[in-house]
């Protein structure tokens, strides 16, 4: 019995060119759709801003055709800091959200740019107070609507801003709510 052939140096680099060629088109595909780490800045009125780490998880192949566009659904994960100036001065709350979101993007899902709803929970380790502003829950709704952009060369970098309301819905009075506008970058792995 001989032993098997060993392969040359130049069978290995034209079998390792052959699947770099079969990879190539995995690699350069549209990673829009794949999940995402994300560093959010937002803004709201009575000196309130909040700094947001996150990801976005997509509802596995999911979409649909909607008004010549695509429709797709992911789930938004993040852990936030609020700061605001606080009934006895300066003071922060930590706020966990998820929210499940929509996004549709144009021309058959081939645009750069899309539009994005969501309606999520968030829970914060103490409620919001501020001199002007009194929330009555640590649980409350956070609906969002945005635009955003995907670029790079496999779309993997995202800019989306957004405007976010987050209120108790009426589940406990008083519910002032409080509005953000968000500004986020996200990276799509």
């Amino acid at each position: 019995m001989q032993p098997p052939a060993v392969p040359n140096p130049q069978q290995l680099c034209a079998l390792a060119a052959c699947l770099l060629g079969m990879l190539a088109p995995a690699c350069a595909q549209d990673r829009a759709h794949a999940p995402s780490l994300y560093l959010q800045g937002s803004w709201a009125s009575h000196d309130t801003d909040a700094f947001t780490i996150g990801a976005t998880l997509p509802f596995g192949s999911w979409s649909t055709p909607l008004w010549g566009g695509e429709l797709r659904a992911h789930w938004d994960l993040y852990l936030s800091r609020w700061s605001f100036d606080g009934i006895a001065g300066y003071n922060s709350s930590l706020v966990l959200g998820v929210t499940p979101t929509l996004r549709l993007r144009p021309n058959q899902g081939r645009a750069a740019w899309f539009w994005e709803a969501g309606l999520g929970a968030t829970l914060a380790n103490h409620r919001y107070r501020t001199a002007q502003r009194t929330f009555s829950t640590q649980f409350n709704f956070a609906p969002h609507l945005g635009l955003g952009i995907n670029l790079g060369a496999q779309r993997q970098h995202e800019w989306l801003l957004s405007v976010q309301h987050v209120s108790n819905a009426g589940i406990k009075e008083p519910n002032p709510g409080l509005n953000f506008v968000r500004l986020r970058y996200a990276l799509h792995f």
